[in-house]
């Protein structure tokens, strides 16, 4: 087996049509386009969205809202998942590599702790921000609440 004898799986790859390639080839002609119209001439193209001159969909339909240039977003991570992390790791400290480590945010995320679910371990948790449900769940659990 070497590069010399690979080819594609039976039936994978089809040959593709070759057309306008004079009449003897059975597509030759008007290769397909039918005869006259705007769709058979040499550098059509239809423009997105086009409805055959109707109003277009796009058109019809107002604008409306707007997007918050300085908007921030955040990775959710409830503090039932920090609880079942750290009983599973036995750890203290939770920040963002060690959620990231363990699959629960990416590299790249801002992550923000809320406060869905039960904590009973003390923790150290380091995050770029907290809901005030959470720093309360983990403060009572004597834990501290570190911002980045």
């Amino acid at each position: 087996m070497d590069l010399s004898n690979l080819k594609p799986a039976e039936g994978s790859t089809k040959t593709c049509k070759r057309i306008g390639r004079g009449q003897g080839s059975g597509r030759g002609g008007t290769s397909t386009r039918g005869h006259k119209g705007q769709k058979s001439r040499s550098g059509y193209s239809r423009k997105i969205g086009f409805e055959g001159g109707q109003m277009p969909l796009q058109r019809r339909v107002p604008k409306f809202g707007f997007k918050n240039i300085s908007r921030k977003e955040y990775k959710g991570i409830n503090i039932g998942e920090l609880q079942k992390l750290a009983e599973a790791k036995k750890l203290e400290l939770i920040d963002v590599q060690v959620l990231f480590d363990n699959g629960l945010c990416s590299k790249k995320d801002n992550v923000k702790i809320l406060g869905n679910g039960k904590l009973t371990l003390k923790l150290e948790v380091k995050a770029h921000a907290f809901s005030k449900t959470a720093v309360e769940a983990i403060e009572k659990a004597e834990g501290l609440v570190v911002t980045l």
